[in-house]
């Protein structure tokens, strides 16, 4: 029985059914419209209130997450209680009329008495219903009843696609007043009902002045059954279920297959309905909160009493609405009478009804409909309301009888509008503004309080789209600001200045023609070209034409002829005709005058022969008058015509513009959006004109929308988030910029606050990364000298979540539009892709596709390619590319491509979808073009839908969600999935044997094998090796390593690069977020953990900061949660935290959270998990105690390297043992052990000797070789640095791991300076810039600038100029890796504040300075930010002499805190010798400047001696330059350093031998000597 019921719902007619009543299911109407009928009957009119404020609440909810699904699911859960109540009681659901139901009793009149008690029963079991059941989202739901009984009309009406039913009659008037009369939980009875009723079982209680009653309960009889009662009065209904059918709700259920019927019945149902039901994929698809135009359409009739009478009225209405509506997509959804007439209610912008210009459509509308009703014989009054904004459209009721609806306030003001506003047509301000109508078509009306409504804003009366032109209100709409400059339009405004140049020379006309979707800012740029083209010898006139000018013949020319001839200022008609008397007569016969009395509405006496003229003879004499206007204006002065929207140009003005051009020498500019159909003759002559440049304008690049919203705003900078959520949301588009800004100041989540120093910011991990976006230096000079005192940047609240905020309501909109053009199949592939992200993959797509193939798939996808609803890129290069700036305007010949050959044109179009399906296969990685579109569609998902949806996102993810084979594979924490459980595919033991292998994590088998091998093949050094013989024998190591790389037929090297990045950005962010969408925070922390892993893997802390911040917020969510997993994830998550930022607290918060996993270890793969992050977390920790002289932290870190080693030889992993034997090496090598540091440098020797021969032994011989050359430099032994470093090159290089790559050539580079090896250095240098290129790696090319301003500043020639370096440091300096990698910045702003320093510009100078000192605080244990502090302190030193120099009174407390400084830096165990030079090189002239010649003595001569045994050239030779100096008796002249800038030789003069090596040494800077007046 279950199963045929199933059956049964499935079926076609079972599903159209449950819209319908029975009422129109089983009647038997005549197939005339109108049809009557005449029964009796009850009505039930249930009136629930709540869920209009419910509505509200959710469309102007702030998040993506709180849409339709929820709505549907409260409205539901009342309404279908309701609806079940009803049909129990043997009811029929005649409509649905948003949040309220009429239900019908259809009976013989004898038995209205016993049913009326049932109904009262039915109402008060209703009313219990609430009174029990809590609110849900801080509803209060309560109902109105009203009842009626008598005789009732029914009216059957439409044309041949639709029809529609209504039931009227004087019960359907008394049931609407009794609900009226009803307060909350009322029962009424109206005054038919009451008399009608059986009052022996009613308890009632009086109204005062009416006749209606009001229920207070029902009092049977002590012998009554009402069960017997109720059996017994259902035998009356027709169609009540019964017998095998007792169980059903409703009969209608069980309808068997029936053709006729069923096109019978679908002629009452919306078509989108009906393809929903035809469509089992968009099952839900209806139910959404919708920017819609709600019209409501009211008929008062002359005499209503009949219905015979009106319905013919009813039917000639309903017919010519229909015809309107198909035009411009509309629908009528509901039409129901009352007391007011009959009302229709008709929606524009329904689910797969979305079109261009709605609100527009809507008012033209509502005027055809209200001008025909008016004619219509027995109506009396029509009264129309329209307004716009977002509603709940969607299904409600029960499964078994339910209907398509519309609820929301503007639903409720529309309606109100029409009832307080009878006999026009009104409007509200939402719908005035977005009609894009001129205001004279409009007049505000006089605010009136209506019911429900609590403020409806301003109502306007639409006066008619057909007004006639009223002079002097067609301008531009908008006005020219001064203090708002156009942004980003450079290029468009080039293109006017050479056509206007052109004109103005020449003595032909020129067209301008700017193409644009809306919301490109045409109007704006049009605005500034007015403006620009102000003179004293041409005339310009601008104007704007609307949608209306299009249907007007000659409105253009009219509007323009108006402004030429004065009359657009005139404000009588007698004006006009006196001025154009004066202007015409010696053009044209006095007869002929009348010709222009309907173009300007004039009243010249119509002549003779003008009454005989045929229309278009008329025209024709018109246009040529109008040209020898023209004529005779621009032998005066030129004429330039600036039209805006010009796509609304009428054919007729098209056409005399296209002869005007030809004839008479004018400047048209025009702005247009793309013709929707293909243009009038006229307009492609004048587009394909040889004097016609035709513009098609692109986005604003990020940089001007950056300016844009600055300027906005008022402020100085914006949070770089917010700046990349604008960026990337606008896509370049000023009105979408406009829009998203207006959305977030609506939720108030921006927030303004003064600017802070960045010395006076305390450094934490909430503001480690405190980058504010700033507008760009020419900018900030126009628009901070025009708006003075501002001092503010905007900031985001705290909670705010910018990717989940939903669209607002106008962006929305027009993705809907866009959405709804699409066929069905293309919507579900966007609404299917909008699940997975805004970048997704081909392989994910299909994946969930339902029912798709391939074929199909890429078929789709070209497509919606070529209308610019997708992108699609080969790989993640091409995308970044793509992401970083915007398409340009370009200029489009429209000339030359007509004159290509039609031939074959026929097959362009499919062969383009070919190459484009091509395309599509070779390029993988797929993105929404505008991230709206992806917003909007993922809203119109269900909630269930959507989880399932993510549920398969995530299941395919997941098995990619890994380190690239490059990488071998594996979690980015290394063995991160044994310690938590989140996979949701099962593991078979192969598999995870794989995994584990991808790891290097190896059998008992396989390790004893291996340590038997090892013994067999250990060559390590015999006895106490020296350290010319460890050196040979390394190097000729890594030799024979590089050419086995070369030369091996085994997979030893690489075929491809590292895709780990693309890896993270396709697979494991989304994967992540599928999980957050699944509620799966658990799973959602593990994946943040491995993206924060991965970027620090790949260098990029500012993104693992990022999701490191959305890991934090997931571990609160879990902390209830006790588990060893968990624990590890916490102690995980503090690790990468201290990689990301140096922060010691939160170090030792991880080793009481590696205790706590310590005590109940685990053993096996979890104990590996948890030994690397130990390794980790020791190898942290010693490098930061090391950072302080104390000797108590030196302990510390002595210890901290030891257990490091410790639980390095506990993995029992190569790479881990060698890292850390170099790190424990490294160590005592800064800390000066010399023993200890050699000892385990050769065990890391030794240990790489000893590896097989596989890839993964490879690369841990090739980070070893890094790491020595590295460790070297640090050293100060620079020769073998130099070799080391020379063959890491070469292997990085063979196994293609740029990262690393750019790294070992950075400080190859350093070490080649220090030498003044200056032809490797720049060979080194051009490797380094050609692979920062390729790349695209921020930090190597940050690096290349940093060594080629230290060329300058210290080697005496040009590598690359001063401004480069500088243009470099100003378009970077807010890059966040840059920002993050703060010891190059220090660097960068250090050197660029020397070279200043040296120029004696100060000002300058302070300014770099200052940038620098905001960066020291930051200190960082690497040689980076060594090299970086030395020129930083450099800087001070220079400042110092500036002040010794001008005799300043805090000049000996200076040089004594840069003593200190400089004292303390030595004393850093992390500070490595190579600085040791440079540093004493300062210490010694600060003290020479403070007068202590002694210790400058002797801090040179220890400068000198070092770099002797490092090899340091390029030191060695300023300090004895410097040690010359400071002892002669020579003076400096004081533009010194400025002479030896301007006589700095470009390294091609010095490699072509134009300049002598040995001049280049001696261009040093010389410091000048001041000593101080009191000396120590």
């Amino acid at each position: 029985m279950n199963t045929r019921r199933e059956e049964s719902q499935d079926r076609a007619i079972v599903k159209i059914a449950a819209h319908l009543p029975d009422l129109i299911v089983y009647g038997d109407f005549s197939p005339e419209r109108p049809s009557v009928d005449y029964f009796d009957g009850v009505l039930m009119f249930v009136d629930i209130s709540g869920f209009t404020a419910m509505t509200e609440k959710f469309s102007t909810a702030m998040y993506m997450d709180r849409g339709a699904e929820q709505l549907v699911e409260i409205l539901n859960h009342y309404i279908s209680a309701i609806v079940e109540k009803v049909l129990i009681f043997g009811g029929d659901i005649l409509k649905f009329a948003g949040d309220a139901l009429l239900a019908l009793w259809k009976v013989e009149r004898r038995q209205l008495k016993n049913i009326i008690t049932v109904v009262i029963k039915c109402s008060l079991e209703i009313h219990g219903l609430f009174e029990t059941q809590e609110s849900e989202e801080d509803l209060d739901v309560r109902v109105k009843i009203g009842l009626a009984a008598g005789h009732i009309t029914m009216l059957v009406f439409g044309d041949e696609s639709r029809n529609y039913f209504l039931v009227t009659g004087q019960a359907v008037h008394d049931v609407r007043l009794a609900q009226n009369m009803a307060q909350m939980n009322d029962v009424i009875l109206s005054p038919n009902c009451w008399q009608l009723c059986d009052r022996s079982m009613i308890e009632i209680e009086r109204i005062p002045d009416q006749r209606a009653v009001k229920v207070n309960f029902l009092k049977p009889p002590s012998t009554f059954n009402f069960d017997e009662f109720f059996t017994k009065c259902m035998t009356f209904m027709d169609y009540y279920p019964s017998g095998n059918h007792k169980n059903l709700l409703r009969l209608a259920c069980m309808l068997e297959s029936d053709p006729e019927l069923e096109l019978s019945l679908q002629k009452y149902v919306m078509e989108s309905i009906l393809k929903q039901i035809d469509d089992k994929q968009l099952r839900g698809y209806l139910s959404e909160l919708r920017p819609v135009t709600i019209m409501f359409v009211n008929l008062m009739f002359k005499d209503q009493d009949k219905a015979e009478v009106i319905g013919s009225a009813i039917q000639d209405a309903c017919v010519h609405i229909n015809s309107v509506l198909r035009v411009f997509r509309g629908q009528i959804n509901k039409v129901f009478m009352f007391d007011k007439g009959c009302s229709f209610l008709c929606v524009f912008g329904f689910p797969g009804e979305k079109a261009p210009d709605e609100v527009t459509h809507a008012l033209e509308s509502a005027v055809d409909i209200f001008d025909f009703c008016s004619q219509v014989h027995k109506i009396h009054t029509v009264s129309i309301g329209v307004a716009s904004g977002i509603v709940f459209c969607g299904i409600v009721g029960h499964s078994v009888r339910h209907e398509y609806t519309v609820i929301g306030q503007k639903v409720n003001i529309a309606a109100r509008m029409m009832m307080y506003y009878p006999g026009i047509v009104t409007c509200d301000s939402v719908t005035y503004s977005g009609s894009n109508l001129p205001a004279y078509f409009f007049k505000e009306l006089p605010k009136k309080v209506m019911k429900g409504v609590a403020d409806s804003g301003p109502v306007y009366q639409c006066l008619g789209l057909n007004e006639k032109v009223m002079f002097g209100m067609a301008y531009l709409i908008c006005n020219r600001n001064e203090g708002y400059p156009l942004l980003g339009r450079d290029k468009e405004i080039k293109y006017f200045m050479c056509s206007m140049k052109e004109f103005l020379m020449s003595n032909c006309s020129r067209v301008l023609m700017y193409e644009g979707l809306s919301g490109y800012g045409k109007s704006q740029i049009l605005m500034e070209i007015e403006y620009l083209a102000q003179g004293e010898n041409h005339r310009t006139i601008a104007i704007g034409l609307t949608k209306i000018s299009f249907h007007q013949n000659f409105n253009t020319i009219q509007i323009l002829m108006a402004n030429v001839l004065g009359l657009d200022t005139c404000k009588h008609y007698k004006e006009r005709q006196t001025n154009l008397q004066n202007k015409v007569k010696a053009l044209l016969d006095e007869k002929f005058h009348c010709l222009l009395n309907d173009i300007f509405h004039v009243q010249f006496p119509i002549s003779r022969e003008v009454s005989k003229m045929s229309t278009s003879r008329k025209q024709k004499q018109l246009e040529a008058l109008f040209m020898k206007i023209l004529e005779q204006t621009v032998k005066e002065e030129r004429i330039i015509f600036i039209i805006d929207e010009g796509q609304f140009i009428d054919p007729a003005s098209w056409a005399f513009m296209e002869k005007l051009i030809r004839s008479v020498p004018v400047f048209i500019i025009m702005s247009l959006s793309p013709f929707i159909e293909i243009p009038c003759a006229a307009a492609s002559a004048i587009m394909k004109n040889r004097n016609t440049t035709y513009v098609t304008l692109g986005a604003m690049q990020p940089k001007d929308i950056r300016n844009k919203v600055c300027l906005d705003l008022n402020v100085r900078g914006i949070p770089k988030e917010l700046d990349t959520y604008l960026v990337e949301g606008s896509c370049g588009i000023p009105f979408y910029c406009e829009e998203l800004l207006k959305n977030l100041d609506h939720h108030r989540v921006l927030v303004f606050q003064a600017v802070e120093s960045e010395e006076k910011i305390n450094v934490t991990w909430n503001n480690l990364f405190r980058n504010f976006a700033m507008p760009t230096e020419e900018f900030k000079m126009f628009a901070f000298g025009y708006n003075k005192g501002n001092e503010e940047v905007c900031n985001l609240t705290s909670d705010v979540r910018l990717k989940n905020l939903s669209p607002p309501a106008s962006l929305k909109e027009i993705s809907l539009v866009q959405l709804d053009s699409m066929s069905l199949s293309h919507q579900m592939l966007v609404r299917c892709a909008a699940i997975t992200g805004l970048t997704f993959t081909t392989e994910l797509l299909f994946e969930i596709l339902p029912c798709w193939n391939m074929k199909m798939m890429i078929n789709a996808l070209a497509t919606l390619v070529e209308s610019n609803v997708f992108d699609c890129f080969r790989n993640r290069k091409e995308l970044q590319m793509a992401l970083k700036q915007n398409t340009t305007s370009f200029e489009v010949n429209y000339r030359s491509l007509s004159l290509r050959p039609t031939e074959g044109m026929a097959l362009g179009e499919e062969e383009e979808l070919r190459e484009l399906e091509s395309e599509v296969i070779e390029c993988h990685i797929i993105r929404f073009c505008r991230p709206m579109m992806q917003k909007t569609a993922y809203e119109l998902w269900l909630k269930d839908q959507k989880k399932a949806m993510h549920l398969k996102c995530a299941r395919f993810l997941e098995e990619n969600a890994r380190r690239c084979d490059h990488c071998r594979s594996g979690d980015f924490i290394p063995f991160h999935h044994f310690t938590v459980d989140i996979r949701l595919n099962t593991l078979d033991l192969d598999t995870i044997r794989k995994m584990a292998r991808f790891h290097g994590f190896q059998t008992e088998e396989e390790i004893t094998f291996s340590r038997i091998e090892t013994l067999k093949k250990s060559e390590g050094f015999s006895g106490n090796p020296s350290f010319e013989e460890v050196r040979e024998k390394i190097l000729t190591f890594f030799d024979i390593v590089i050419t086995r790389m070369r030369t091996s037929e085994e997979d030893i090297t690489p075929l491809e690069n590292c895709q780990c990045e693309e890896i993270v950005e396709i697979v494991i962010i989304p994967l992540a977020h599928h999980f957050l969408a699944l509620g799966e925070n658990n799973k959602a922390l593990y994946y943040f953990l491995e993206i924060a892993s991965a970027y620090l893997i790949l260098g990029d802390n500012y993104m693992a900061y990022i999701y490191l911040n959305e890991g934090e917020r997931m571990l609160k969510t879990l902390k209830k949660e006790k588990s060893w997993s968990k624990t590890f994830e916490s102690a995980t998550f503090y690790t990468l935290k201290g990689q990301t930022h140096v922060e010691k607290n939160r170090h030792f918060h991880y080793i009481n959270q590696n205790q706590q996993a310590q005590e109940s270890s685990p053993p096996g793969k979890k104990r590996l998990a948890q030994l690397y992050q130990q390794t980790t977390c020791f190898s942290l920790l010693w490098q930061i105690y090391s950072l302080n002289y104390f000797f108590h932290y030196k302990y510390y870190s002595h210890l901290a390297a030891m257990m490091q080693v410790n639980a390095a030889l506990e993995t029992q992993d190569d790479f881990q043992i060698i890292k850390a034997y170099l790190d424990y090496s490294l160590h005592h090598h800064l800390a000066g052990y010399q023993g200890t540091w050699f000892k385990y440098e050769i065990m890391a020797i030794e240990h790489i000797f000893n590896l097989p021969e596989k890839r993964k032994s490879i690369e841990i011989v090739t980070y070893v070789a890094h790491a020595l050359s590295y460790i070297k430099l640090l050293m100060g032994d620079l020769d073998l640095a130099i070799d080391l470093g020379s063959r890491a090159h070469k292997m990085w290089a063979l196994l293609q791991n740029p990262d690393k790559h750019c790294l070992v050539l950075c400080w190859l580079s350093k070490s080649l300076f220090l030498k003044n090896r200056y032809k490797q250095l720049i060979q080194v240098l051009g490797w380094l810039w050609d692979l920062s290129v390729a790349e695209e790696h921020i930090f190597s090319k940050a690096f290349f600038y940093f060594i080629c301003l230290d060329i300058m500043l210290y080697s005496g020639f040009v590598y690359r100029t001063f401004e480069e370096c500088l243009e470099f440091v100003y378009q970077n300096e807010d890059n966040r890796i840059l920002k993050f990698q703060s010891g190059i910045l220090l660097g960068l702003y250090s050197c660029v504040a020397i070279w200043y320093a040296r120029l004696q510009e100060w000002d300058n100078f302070q300014v770099f300075s200052n940038k620098a000192k905001s960066l020291v605080s930051r200190r960082t244990p690497t040689a980076l930010y060594c090299v970086s502090i030395c020129r930083y302190m450099e800087g001070q030193v220079l400042y110092l002499q500036k002040k010794i120099e001008e005799q300043s009174e805090n000049a000996q407390d200076i040089g004594v805190d840069i003593l200190k400084n400089l004292e303390s830096l030595m004393a850093q165990n992390t500070t490595g010798p190579v600085f040791y030079p440079r540093l004493y090189h300062l210490m010694a002239y600060v003290f020479i400047l403070m007068g202590d010649g002694q210790n400058c003595n002797l801090f040179l001569n220890t400068a000198l001696q070092l770099c002797e045994t490092q090899g340091n050239v390029l030191e060695k030779c300023w300090l004895n330059m410097s040690k010359e100096w400071w002892y002669s008796s020579s003076e400096l002249t004081e533009d010194q350093w400025l002479q030896t800038v301007l006589n700095l030789p470009s390294w091609e003069k010095v490699v072509s031998g134009k300049v002598n090596m040995q001049d280049i040494q001696k261009n040093k800077f010389l410091m000048r000597v001041n000593i101080l007046d009191n000396p120590f």
